[in-house]
């Protein structure tokens, strides 16, 4: 004989539902929120919980361990956050906290990278004024051109930047704006043509979220920073395609490059081997790229290494260093990318400015040695003097070497 259930088992029945419903809710949820996991860096002392969700991304370089810095310090954000809309509602400069809009907040101070130039931690007022940032050279060019300015002294650049101790004699830049010009090509260009420079605006999308301030040359898509950056790196801004100048348009490349040569820089130039062989960076010192702190006019105002640089005249040798002081910069930039290992002793090329090729020496034999910084190559080469060069002694910058030296793409 079968008997209704009593009220005491409906009620634990519906109890039981209701106590299964709450554990997987309580599941459900913590599957979404794991554990927190806390660090508390050196530098800052208070505890985040970033690494809760981002601890398999790698370590963003070993000068910047996250036990030392963690994550709030440059990226800002909730740091005691679990919800990641919330975590990420405060961060600067989005996905790049080095956008030079942020980059003050996010990498200056004294003891990083807007300290003294004496103790050469003055690494944003550099990148600031550089032309990189300014693209004043080509802003003069064009307002000059259409009868905007009177000569071609930079008065304007991306973004307003002062430098009282330049020793240019360009103290500052006034902010320019092409809306407020009167030609209608100077607006065009301010539409088309600003849009890849360290202190522009981002153009849409994620692939150029890191694409300005100082990620733009050192920031790789695995969220690390590297000194060994590759020709490829300097490509996403300088092999892009060309402008239209008729139609102060620019325009896209849609070729596939097959050849080195053919990848390198711009799509029509003529390059010697050297130029095509090795890394930008293994030329280009980083005062010409991330500038010398100084308010240039142009480009060809900050650029001063050429072929003779590396190789000398037909009647001088190249400029040379040997290190005698352990607390040289060369030391300092070989450990930053530590692809040859410097020793006291040894004889390094510098530059007409004695900035150091750290990553170059001379050989016993009088030969000299050039270690790739991006690649790790190792490349032998020997001095103009003594050779059967025949170009004249007063003809020995870059541009006469190409006559005999160069290929044409």
């Amino acid at each position: 004989m079968q008997t209704k259930p009593s009220t005491f088992h409906f009620l634990l029945f519906i109890i039981s539902g209701l106590l299964l419903v709450t554990l997987s809710l309580v599941w459900w949820n913590s599957s979404r929120h794991p554990a927190p996991i806390p660090l508390t860096p050196t530098l800052s002392g208070e505890t985040e919980y970033c690494i809760t969700c981002h601890a398999d991304l790698p370590e963003i370089s070993a000068s910047h361990p996250v036990e030392t810095f963690g994550c709030v310090s440059c990226h800002g954000g909730e740091r005691l956050a679990l919800n990641a809309d919330l975590a990420h509602s405060a961060m600067r400069g989005g996905a790049n906290p080095s956008d030079l809009s942020v980059v003050e907040t996010s990498c200056g101070g004294s003891n990083c990278h807007s300290g003294s130039e004496a103790d050469d931690r003055h690494h944003i007022q550099r990148v600031t004024t550089s032309v990189q940032s300014t693209y004043a050279g080509a802003i003069s060019n064009i307002l000059f051109t259409f009868g905007a300015q009177p000569d071609l002294t930079a008065r304007f650049g991306i973004a307003a930047v002062t430098d009282e101790n330049t020793k240019t004699g360009i103290t500052s830049l006034q902010a320019f704006d092409p809306v407020s010009a009167n030609h209608p090509s100077i607006q065009k260009f301010g539409e088309e043509c600003l849009t890849c420079h360290l202190h522009a605006e981002p153009r849409e999308g994620e692939a150029f979220a890191r694409e300005t301030g100082c990620a733009a040359c050192h920031s790789t898509e695995t969220h690390t920073l590297t000194t060994a950056i590759s020709y490829t790196q300097c490509n996403a801004c300088h092999n892009r395609g060309n402008y239209d100048l008729r139609t102060m348009t620019f325009i896209e490349r849609t070729d596939h490059a097959t050849t080195r040569l053919q990848d390198y820089y711009q799509p029509i130039a003529q390059f010697t081997q050297c130029e095509y062989t090795l890394d930008c960076v293994d030329c280009h010192t980083r005062s010409e790229v991330m500038g010398d702190g100084d308010i240039h006019n142009d480009q060809a105002s900050i650029e001063y290494v050429q072929c003779k640089t590396c190789h000398g005249t037909l009647d001088e040798l190249p400029r040379t260093k040997k290190l005698t002081d352990p607390n040289d910069i060369a030391f300092t930039l070989a450990f930053l990318n530590p692809v040859v290992e410097l020793k006291l002793g040894d004889t390094i090329l510098v530059t007409e400015k004695g900035e150091p090729l750290w990553n170059t020496r001379v050989l016993p034999d009088g030969t000299y040695e050039m270690i790739g910084k991006a690649t790790k190559q190792y490349f032998t080469f020997n001095p103009v003097m003594g050779s059967a060069c025949e170009q004249k002694p007063d003809e020995q910058e870059s541009h006469y070497c190409h006559e005999c030296h160069a290929v044409e793409k």
